[in-house]
């Protein structure tokens, strides 16, 4: 969610190399591609809804409302609708801990699925309890369901891990601490991007306003570092380990 759309748009199409498209959204709504292919939704409705300009990961659901009672039942917050929103419905929540998420019912594009192609590369959730966060998460999206298509979790290496089929999508760590002023350590949803050069991203979000939120982080196979927008919308990107500028 953004507060400008034109923005928005420059900045990560700079950062990112994405193109825009407009939707059956309205004017406020755009999708972005690379290569062809879908990677995320900007929307100019921070302003209009009240809410923090932000990266929101949003889970297709089968009944919105079903969903919405499940959260309220597990004691989480729902802070917008669900409302109706182009062709579905829309609602954004808090979980027990404080992290926002966003769902969906309606049309979802086909193969958007998280790791896969130019969609967003990984999903991380820090928070107090990983546990307690997959069960609630596992409970209100029906993640361990028994319907063709639902996903698996699992603990692995001192983290839950949500799997799609084979992919891991999403993972879920503890230790985040509620009231810390640095919001890299409260409870939040992370969204990571893939870039081919992370050098060259980082270079091209501090020249349009944004800034780096973390150090750069190493592993054996990639390198990544937490970038915010110029409005502070804060959203991390990836490149194979090896590539610089």
């Amino acid at each position: 969610m953004a507060r400008d759309l034109a923005s928005a748009q420059a900045f990560y199409g700079a950062v990112l190399g994405w193109e825009f498209r407009a939707t059956r959204l309205g004017d406020g709504f755009s999708v972005a591609f690379q290569n062809g292919a879908p990677v995320a939704g900007i929307g100019a409705l921070a302003g209009s809804l009240g809410v923090p300009v932000a990266w929101t990961p949003y889970f297709a659901v089968e009944d919105a409302d079903v969903t919405a009672g499940r959260i309220r039942e597990r004691g989480a917050t729902m802070a917008v609708g669900p409302l109706p929103f182009g062709t579905g419905r829309a609602g954004m929540a808090a979980d027990p801990a404080g992290a926002a998420f966003g769902f969906w019912q309606g049309e979802v594009i086909p193969d958007w699925t998280v790791g896969h192609y130019s969609a967003p590369a990984w999903l991380e959730l820090r928070t107090r309890d990983a546990f307690a966060a997959a069960i609630f998460y596992g409970e209100i999206l029906d993640w361990a369901g028994e319907p063709q298509g639902c996903c698996t979790v699992s603990y692995e290496h001192d983290h839950v891990v949500l799997r799609h089929g084979r992919d891991a999508v999403a993972r879920i760590s503890g230790g985040a601490v509620d009231e810390d002023p640095d919001p890299q350590v409260r409870p939040r949803w992370h969204v990571h991007f893939r870039v081919p050069d992370l050098e060259a991203a980082i270079e091209s979000a501090t020249g349009l306003g944004g800034r780096m939120a973390s150090p750069v982080e190493t592993s054996g196979t990639s390198r990544s570092v937490v970038l915010a927008d110029a409005d502070g919308a804060l959203f991390t990107v990836v490149a194979p380990q090896g590539l610089s500028a």
